[in-house]
């Protein structure tokens, strides 16, 4: 705890003085401050307790008493560096490795996402002596110069002569208002083949492809979910032009899709990554992060004669951190709660869709859900300015809530998966109530022509997906393929 209790305006005045003007502040205009937080609630000053609907990095909910004593009890015993023998460092890596292909089988542990996004460049680049690095329109993958480069989410600011020329941008592979849409018959191999022109254009002009880096489902660019099979068209594509594969599972990684324990696997058993970096949800808020990768590329990191080095980065108490979080995703089936609140809140979701013509596409898995706002469902107008009116609107009811994409007009829900039914019927209700009001305001009204329309377009999903079978990396053997736990109610704590 701190030394002093401070009122929230000598807070916000010492935040102005000190930290720097960059480093955004959520509701600006009335910023919460938080003191405490408990399961998927957080808590001001006053003791308002507010519905987190936004925290992935609290993966198994806030300040989950497994999670903080095991770091504690390691904290009392040792805390040191990776260059002395310690349990928990290999039997962390090993408990992780076992949620993966067997082909992904060398960790690096670090502390941030950022941290393992900027190494896993660092192995690409290694392994195969090339330079060149194709990303996604609209992607993030960290803050560090080397990820702003390949970060159009950041990086479109800039102007061309400023970006990275060995940087390479396909576009999203979004078919709700993406170059290829859910009536394209093939969107999967048209977005693949755009990273193929690339890989050619490259080519021409003498380069050679290093990585194909995406994360497994786009957060910052809107909850995009890729068409089934676009990864392994991408990434026979990349392989045959001598690159590797990233996949960034940062923000989505670790049951959060509910079916499968990583969301690369929504596109099938016969996609594998060359490179997987994880981080946010991997300690439960504590900073650590990895990378995973193939034997062939660590042998050809080590080769280069440097050394790697992470002070921190796989020290003891983080490694019991780590196997804590794992331990609570099994014991208290979240991979199973995100696949069956997920569905129930997409179910909602979609009802609202069917009746306000401000929604104009939800999307998502598992407690990973976008909610597209338009202002109109043909020309799909962004409703930018109606998403921040809702944001805000649920502020004010004690509900976080977040808005994001590159118009800024789609809702963000990645809560931590402790997350409830009850809290999914009262999100939604409220937003429900908020449309509504910004509908009747705009004269907006839904016309049964442009339901017709947008409920013909089927999108094309996995075949697990539709089936809704659930793969658990931890506690279900690699292969097989056990039914759907039943929807049940969970004890908020």
């Amino acid at each position: 705890m701190s030394a002093e209790i401070l009122e929230k305006k000598k807070t916000l005045d010492l935040r102005r003085k000190h930290i720097g003007p960059s480093c955004k502040i959520f509701f600006s205009h009335d910023p919460i401050k938080i003191v405490r937080a408990r399961g998927q609630y957080m808590y001001d000053e006053k003791g308002q307790r507010y519905l987190d609907c936004i925290n992935n990095v609290a993966h198994v909910g806030h300040c989950h008493p497994d999670v903080v004593k095991a770091g504690a009890q390691q904290m009392e015993l040792l805390n040191t560096n990776s260059r002395f023998l310690h349990d928990n460092l290999v039997l962390y890596a090993q408990r992780l490795q076992a949620t993966l292909p067997d082909k992904l089988s060398v960790c690096y542990f670090v502390n941030s996402g950022s941290e393992a996004n900027d190494l896993a460049l660092r192995l690409a680049l290694q392994y195969t002596s090339h330079k060149d690095i194709i990303t996604l329109e609209n992607a993030y993958h960290g803050h560090v110069s080397s990820l702003i480069d390949i970060s159009p989410y950041k990086f479109h600011q800039l102007s061309d002569a400023e970006q990275n020329q060995f940087v390479h941008v396909a576009p999203s592979p979004d078919v709700y208002r993406g170059k290829y849409r859910a009536d394209h018959p093939n969107p999967a191999k048209a977005y693949a083949d755009e990273v193929k022109d690339i890989i050619d254009r490259v080519h021409e002009k003498g380069g050679k492809i290093a990585a194909f880096t995406a994360e497994s489902l786009q957060s910052c660019g809107g909850q995009v979910i890729p068409p089934a099979g676009y990864f392994q068209q991408v990434a026979e594509h990349v392989r045959r032009a001598g690159g590797v594969f990233i996949a960034d599972e940062v923000q989505v990684g670790f049951g959060r899709v509910g079916t499968h324990f990583w969301a690369f696997q929504l596109q099938g058993a016969d996609f594998v990554p060359d490179i997987v970096t994880m981080g946010k949800p991997i300690g439960n808020g504590h900073p650590m992060s990895c990378v995973v990768t193939t034997k062939e590329v660590a042998e050809a990191f080590a080769l280069s004669g440097m050394e790697y080095f992470n002070t921190f980065g796989g020290n003891p108490v983080s490694c019991a951190i780590g196997l804590a979080v794992l331990d609570v995703i099994v014991k208290e089936d979240l991979q199973g709660n995100a696949l069956r609140v997920g569905q129930y809140l997409t179910d909602l979701l979609e009802k609202q869709k069917e009746k306000h013509p401000l929604i104009g596409d939800i999307r998502g898995r598992g407690l990973f859900v976008g909610v597209e706002l338009v202002k109109d469902r043909l020309k799909l107008t962004p409703a930018t300015a109606e998403a921040q009116e809702v944001i805000y609107k649920l502020k004010e009811q004690y509900i976080l809530l977040s808005a994001d994409g590159p118009h800024r007009n789609v809702l963000k829900f990645k809560p931590p998966l402790c997350f409830t039914t009850e809290d999914a019927d009262l999100v939604v209700e409220k937003i429900d109530h908020i449309l509504t009001e910004l509908e009747e305001a705009l004269g907006l009204k839904l016309h049964n022509t442009l339901n017709a329309e947008n409920d013909s377009i089927k999108r094309k999903l996995p075949a697990e997906e539709n089936g809704h079978q659930y793969h658990s990396g931890l506690i279900v053997s690699r292969g097989s393929s056990p039914g759907v736990p039943q929807q049940t109610k969970r004890h908020k704590r």
